[in-house]
């Protein structure tokens, strides 16, 4: 085992800052940073605002200088390269160097192509030291971990996507009739919107949009932005008058996005007048492209997209290989016939299954959480 740091505890505390920006920095990443003097003390710390306000490297000057701390010479640990270009705000880069900061310790490179260890190059170039961390370093796969979605989408050129089920233990989800509320305690729906408040967008279908008039916002936890919203609903048969077109987004713009297959221009319009953009995106069959779709969230700055729908929907990203993680919830009861938290299949052989990795189990409120991801996909496609 390699002997511990000497100044690990800067990037700890970073990350520990990075995590305040949870629910605050999308569609930027979330990212933590501390200024260490050359006794090892804190003199400044921060982490990145909404998007457009200064990211972690400025609040972390910032708070030096309020506290009348000199920042030249000092160590500045920063959970993901500092940004190199102009994007919502000035270069990173630049500050520091304008600080004269003499040492730069990082977690992890940044994967946007504008960045991508120009960051670095830059720093070097101004005669500061720059040290990066191994891939494999707990701090390296903690930042990747926490911004998981824009890698994703700097990558991939798509969000990550997060399948969020509720059901019985034994894999129902509503019964016969339709009655699915509430399956699952009150920790685990406050739980749930705190998966939400993370996400960049939360997705649904218009089968649950008729059945349920959801809000699908986070209003159970506190947070200083609600996600934006995405309805898969291929003919527009959305109500104008729903619910989700009248959830407040906390101060910033909620957007509802509408994919769709359908040339109905009154329907268009009347949605339309509700405030939802309508984006055609039409694939086989009269439905929605869904890889399309995903790939256009991409282009929107979505990078984690929570998808709360029902088991139809569930089923068609699924077999489309469309979905990264599983966030499951089990109550512990058993409610027999009923709907299942997805369709697809039925399949032919046991090596078609979904195969998940289970990544974390804890008790919510006497529900079992679980977290998954999904390792391989061999359902054939219909």
């Amino acid at each position: 085992m390699a002997p511990a740091r000497a100044d690990a505890g800067g990037m700890v505390r970073a990350l520990e800052l990075a995590q305040l920006s949870l629910r605050l920095s999308n569609p930027n990443p979330r990212v933590g940073c501390v200024l260490m003097d050359s006794s090892g003390r804190v003199i400044g710390e921060g982490h990145t605002q909404q998007a457009g306000g200064p990211h972690a490297e400025v609040m972390a000057l910032r708070n030096a200088l309020a506290r009348s701390e000199t920042t030249r010479g000092a160590t500045a640990f920063v959970t993901l390269e500092p940004c190199s270009h102009h994007g919502r705000t000035p270069p990173c880069c630049d500050a520091l160097i304008e600080a004269h900061i003499g040492k730069v310790v990082i977690a992890t490179t940044d994967p946007n192509p504008l960045v991508a260890g120009q960051g670095l190059h830059r720093l070097r170039a101004a005669g500061i030291e720059v040290e990066l961390l191994s891939p494999d370093d707990p701090a390296a796969l903690a930042s990747r971990e926490l911004n998981i979605g824009f890698f994703s989408r700097m990558t991939r050129g798509q969000p990550w996507v997060r399948m969020k089920m509720a059901s019985s233990l034994d894999g129902t989800s509503a019964l016969e009739n339709g009655v699915s509320q509430w399956i699952t305690g009150e920790a685990a729906r406050a739980d749930g919107h705190a998966w939400r408040a993370r996400a960049c967008a939360v997705l649904t279908g218009v089968g649950t949009v008729l059945e349920d008039d959801p809000m699908l916002d986070a209003r159970l936890v506190e947070t200083p932005r609600q996600p934006h919203l995405v309805v898969v609903d291929s003919h527009l048969k959305t109500p104008p008058t729903a619910r989700l077109f009248g959830s407040p987004g906390n101060g910033l713009p909620r957007q509802v996005w509408i994919y769709h297959a359908s040339k109905n221009e009154a329907a268009m319009a009347a949605l339309q007048a509700s405030g939802a953009t309508l984006i055609p995106m039409p694939g086989h069959g009269g439905k929605v492209d869904l890889p399309g779709m995903l790939l256009d969230l991409g282009r929107r700055e979505v990078n984690e997209l929570h998808l709360e729908a029902g088991s139809k929907l569930n089923g068609s990203f699924l077999r489309e290989g469309l979905v990264d993680e599983a966030l499951l919830y089990l109550a512990p009861c058993l409610l027999g016939v009923g709907a299942r938290v997805a369709d697809f299949g039925p399949l032919q052989q046991l090596n078609q299954s979904i195969r998940l990795s289970i990544t974390d189990t804890r008790d919510v409120g006497g529900d079992l959480r679980i977290l998954a991801r999904v390792q391989k996909q061999n359902i054939p496609i219909k």
